[in-house]
């Protein structure tokens, strides 16, 4: 069992196998996919904790990430270091509503949650009280994102689109359903309507749409 994920080959390998590719372009997809099938992301999920890394306290993508997907060159995507983001953590102290843009595949949010999770020890945090709300532009780093916040059980909005235009290709609501930290997180695509519009203040839907997808007991207007 990795303890703290290093990126080796070996790693790297075992990222490779959980989530059937052979290449590391190929991964942000083969992650998403995987993420609309409940049953297949949970078993890469414990997969993920078995045999890749078990320390939820961090983003165990960061360096994988870092070396073989960001584009420093285009996006300037660089990445917030582990330190800078617990005295970022700090610095918001404790609160029930947590908001970031440009999170990326999920550091400085991961940590946050640590945090909140430490201050209520696990006993008594639930999930419930506690909501994160991240943007991210990225195709390539939305579906690390999401991975990072549903195998650690949180509840979260997750907006896909820029932050600063407004313009947004989907809107995705995590939760807990049994509201326990030790839980995973159920996936739904929030409905491209205009009254979600008007509440994460979106100008325009842009790109591809995601399929409707609800796995929560929630009641839901349909996607338009």
């Amino acid at each position: 069992m990795v303890k703290h994920a290093m990126q080796d080959e070996k790693a790297m390998a075992i990222i490779h196998d959980i989530f059937g590719v052979n290449e590391s372009f190929k991964l942000p997809d083969a992650i998403m996919e995987m993420l609309f099938d409940k049953e297949k992301r949970e078993i890469a999920m414990r997969r993920y904790l078995k045999e890749y890394d078990n320390d939820l306290s961090f983003d165990g993508f960061h360096k994988y990430y870092e070396a073989e997907q960001a584009n420093r060159k285009k996006d300037k995507q660089d990445f917030t270091p582990d330190t800078v983001a617990t005295i970022m953590s700090k610095l918001v102290g404790s609160s029930d509503m947590y908001y970031e843009p440009a999170a990326g595949t999920g550091g400085i949010v991961i940590t946050k949650w640590w945090n909140d999770i430490k201050d209520k020890s696990p006993f008594f945090y639930k999930p419930s009280k506690n909501l994160y709300r991240v943007e991210e532009l990225s195709d390539r780093a939305l579906p690390f994102l999401l991975f990072n916040l549903m195998i650690r059980g949180m509840n979260a909005i997750v907006i896909h689109g820029d932050v600063l235009e407004r313009s947004v290709r989907g809107v995705f609501f995590v939760q807990n359903d049994l509201d326990t930290y030790m839980a995973f997180s159920s996936l739904n695509v929030m409905p491209y309507s205009d009254e979600v519009m008007k509440e994460f203040e979106i100008k325009e839907w842009t790109g591809e749409r995601y399929p409707e997808h609800i796995e929560s007991k929630l009641e839901v207007v349909k996607n338009e």
